[in-house]
C-alpha cells in the first residue's frame, strides 16, 4: 500500500531565503503548489511575491535584519519546520587578481551569511515539537573546480561542513540539516556563463545528460527534504548535478 502522506507537505511550513529569484523563487513555489505555507525572503525582488507569500526583505550579512526575520517568520507561521539557505556570489577571478575587498565580499555572503542565519533560526527551530528541515545550498564547486574559483569553491566547502557539524549538533533536538550541491542551473546567477556560447556549450557537455538544470529540479530535491519521506537523512551532500562529477569529461573511448 502506497503511504501518501509520506510525500506531503500538508501542515508543513517554510521559510526559503533568496526567494526573489532562481532556485529560492522555484522552491517558494513548489513547497506551496504542494500544500505548505511559506515566509519568501530576499534582499530584493519580493514584488512579484507579496500576492502569493507573506514576504519579508532581509540582508542575511545583517544580525538585525535576520533576527527580524526570525521574528516574522514565527508570527506569519506558528512555527518554522523548514529553512532555506540558497543566496550567494560568485567573482570569477584568478586568486593573484583578486582583491581583498573582492573576497571580503564572497565570504560575507557565502559563508559568514550562512552562519548567521542558521545561527538564528536554530535557536527558535529546536523548540518544534516535531523537529524540522534546514537546507544549504553548496555547488558541485566544493568537489571539483576550475580557474578563477578559488574563493567561491572555498565557501562552499565550507558551507558542506557547517552544515554537518549543525546536523550533529542539533539531531537530537530532531532537526535535520543537509547540503545540496547544483551543477549547472538555468538562473539569472549564472547569466556570465550563458552569454559566452563557448562557455556555455562547454558546461553542457560536460554533464551526462548534456543539458542544463532548470531551477525547478532543484527546487523538487530541496522540498523533498522537508517531507517525511526524508526523515532519516541528515547531515549529507545530495548532488543535483546531471552527473557532471560522476565522470571526468574529457573523452569518450570507442568501446
Amino acid at each position: 500500500m502506497i503511504r501518501m502522506e509520506l510525500f506531503s507537505l500538508k501542515g508543513r511550513t517554510a521559510v526559503v531565503i533568496g526567494a526573489g529569484s532562481g532556485i529560492g523563487k522555484a522552491i517558494a513555489k513548489l513547497f506551496t503548489d504542494l500544500g505548505g505555507k511559506v515566509v519568501a525572503s530576499d534582499v530584493k525582488g519580493l514584488e512579484d511575491l507579496q500576492s502569493t507569500y507573506d514576504t519579508f526583505k532581509a540582508d542575511i550579512t545583517n544580525v538585525n535584519d535576520v533576527r527580524q526575520l526570525v521574528e516574522f517568520s514565527l508570527n506569519k507561521l506558528g512555527e518554522i519546520y523548514a529553512l532555506y539557505i540558497t543566496p550567494s556570489i560568485n567573482i570569477r577571478k584568478r586568486i593573484e587578481n583578486y582583491t581583498l575587498d573582492e573576497f571580503d565580499r564572497v565570504v560575507n555572503l557565502n559563508l559568514r551569511g550562512n552562519f548567521i542565519v542558521l545561527k538564528e533560526f536554530l535557536k527558535v527551530m529546536k523548540e518544534n515539537k516535531n523537529g524540522g528541515s534546514i537546507v544549504l545550498f553548496s555547488s558541485i564547486r566544493h568537489l571539483v573546480t576550475e580557474p578563477g574559483q578559488a574563493v567561491y569553491a572555498s565557501t562552499k566547502a565550507a558551507i558542506v561542513q557547517l552544515a554537518k557539524t549543525a546536523a550533529a549538533e542539533y539531531g537530537k533536538y530532531g532537526l535535520r540539516v543537509n547540503v545540496i550541491a547544483p551543477g549547472v542551473v538555468d538562473t539569472p546567477f549564472t547569466q556570465q556563463i550563458k552569454n559566452n556560447p563557448e562557455w556555455y556549450r562547454a558546461y553542457t557537455e560536460k554533464t551526462i545528460l548534456k543539458r542544463w538544470a532548470d531551477p525547478m529540479e532543484i527546487a523538487s530535491v530541496a522540498v523533498f527534504l522537508a517531507m517525511p519521506a526524508s526523515s532519516y537523512i541528515t547531515g549529507t551532500v545530495i548532488y543535483v548535478d546531471g552527473g557532471w562529477t560522476a565522470i571526468d569529461g574529457r573523452y569518450e573511448p570507442d568501446i
